[in-house]
């Protein structure tokens, strides 16, 4: 099995839906691809780059695939969720608001560099949107080469004011998540 790590965010609603409610839904449909999923934290932090905008809701999420899936075939299938969630590159400004972003932060040990994909992301070490949800699930022992890699990025950091969501918004999510609640508005 080869270990996962992935960055997700929202700062727009979808056809109704909050971006709790985007996440949730999200993160259900990750556990059909993803072995063992541990999920973070919600977590609120002002956008980068593009800093106009709403408030982006992040998270992270580590797990296993088969040693037979490809990093590209696991674009593949986190862009068709992504696109089930309102998500079209084509009509977006880049960095600026979306219903669902998912990164791929690492896969496995892989290194790759290509117009498509490139891993580790490009971006980790400048985010602490991304650093302090993955640090949280990170088992220091099992995961130490990553994790150490990670604190060292955070720490080298000033702070960008990443909060983690009150205990209603973490409530919240686990309903949604644990409910199946996405599409179903009296859950």
């Amino acid at each position: 099995m080869i270990p996962v790590l992935l960055g997700l965010g929202s700062n727009r609603e979808y056809k109704g839906f909050s971006s709790i409610e985007l996440l949730a839904s999200a993160c259900r449909e990750l556990g059909g691809i993803i072995a063992e999923p541990v999920i973070s934290s919600v977590y609120e932090s002002k956008a980068m780059y593009v800093t106009e905008q709403e408030n982006f809701y992040n998270m992270a999420v580590k797990g296993f695939v088969e040693d037979s899936m490809s990093p590209f075939r696991f674009l593949k299938l986190i862009n068709e969720i992504e696109a089930a969630h309102g998500r079209d590159r084509s009509k977006e400004t880049r960095f600026g608001p979306r219903p669902l972003d998912i990164d791929i932060e690492e896969f496995g040990s892989q290194t790759i560099n290509s117009a498509e994909l490139v891993i580790p992301h490009p971006r980790i070490k400048e985010r602490e949107f991304v650093l302090i949800p993955a640090l949280e699930i990170l088992n220091e022992s099992a995961d130490s080469k990553v994790w150490e890699t990670l604190n060292f990025y955070l720490k080298s950091l000033s702070p960008q004011g990443v909060k983690k969501c009150p205990d209603t918004t973490q409530l919240l999510f686990k309903k949604l998540y644990e409910g199946g609640c996405y599409g179903n508005k009296t859950c």
